[in-house]
C-alpha cells in the first residue's frame, strides 16, 4: 500500500486548534495522530478528554490515538467513546498485552502496540498476529521535536522481514523525528505510516510539507 501520513497534533498551535484540524482535513494527510501522556509513563502531560472530543468534532479523517500512559486498560472504553479509530498502547505499560489488545477490538477500534527505542521486536512477537499496527518509537517518548534515533532503520527492516515471514498484515508506523530527510529511507526499510509533528506544524507551509511527505517514493 501507499504509505500514510499522520500529522501529530502534539506539535499544533493549541490556541488555534480548530483551524489546525481543518488544515489537516484539507491536506493529503491520512490520519490525525493524537498523543496522550499521563506524566507517569512518560515525563510529560498532554491532551485531556475535552481536547480529543473537540478534535473529533472537527476531524474528517481517522484519529490514531497513542496512549503513553500507565494501566491503559482503565481507559479503553473511554477512548472508544471519544471517537478513537485506532488505539495504540505501549507493550511496556501492559501486564497482560493480549487481554488489552482484545479489549481494544471489542470496543470496535483497530489495535496498535508501540515499543520504545530500547525495546526489542522480539518482545511483541506473540501478539503480531492479533494487531493492526506496530508503532516503533524513533525517539524516547514524552516530548516533541527530538532527534531521530538512527538504529530505528534496523528495527523497521527486521519487523518488515518478520511481517513477510509470518504473512501478517499489520502496518508499521514510525513515531518521532520523522522529517523530509529521513522519510524516504524509512519507507524503503518498510514503514507504512509516518507520524510527523514538528516537521509539519513548524514548517512555513504545512500543507505543502504533508504533500511532499506523501509523495515520497520509497
Amino acid at each position: 500500500m501507499k504509505h500514510l501520513i499522520a500529522p501529530s497534533i502534539l506539535a499544533a498551535d493549541f490556541g488555534n486548534l480548530e483551524s489546525e484540524v481543518k488544515l489537516i482535513n484539507n491536506s493529503s494527510a491520512d490520519w490525525f495522530h493524537v498523543d496522550v501522556m499521563d506524566g507517569l509513563f512518560v515525563p510529560n502531560i498532554s491532551f485531556g478528554s475535552p481536547v480529543i472530543k473537540s478534535i473529533k468534532q472537527h476531524a474528517t479523517k481517522p484519529l490514531d490515538v497513542h496512549l503513553m500512559i500507565e494501566n491503559p486498560d482503565r481507559y479503553i472504553e473511554h477512548f472508544s467513546k471519544l471517537g478513537a479509530d485506532i488505539l495504540t498502547v505501549h507493550s511496556e505499560a501492559c501486564q497482560h498485552l493480549h487481554r488489552t489488545v482484545n479489549a481494544i477490538k471489542e470496543f470496535g477500534m483497530n489495535s496498535g502496540v508501540a515499543i520504545n527505542p530500547h525495546t526489542p521486536i522480539e518482545n511483541i512477537y506473540h501478539i503480531l498476529s492479533e494487531i493492526d499496527l506496530v508503532c516503533i518509537m524513533s525517539v524516547n517518548p514524552g516530548f516533541g521535536g527530538q532527534s531521530f534515533i538512527e538504529n530505528t532503520y534496523e528495527k523497521v527492516s527486521k519487523l518488515k522481514k518478520l511481517k513477510a515471514h509470518l504473512n501478517h498484515s499489520f502496518s508499521i508506523e514510525i513515531d518521532g523525528g520523522v522529517n523530509l530527510e529521513n522519510a524516504q529511507k524509512l519507507i524503503k526499510h518498510g514503514a507504512d505510516v509516518l507520524v510527523a509533528g514538528s516537521t509539519v506544524f513548524k514548517s512555513n507551509d504545512p500543507i505543502d510539507t504533508i504533500k511532499k511527505l506523501k509523495n515520497i517514493i520509497g
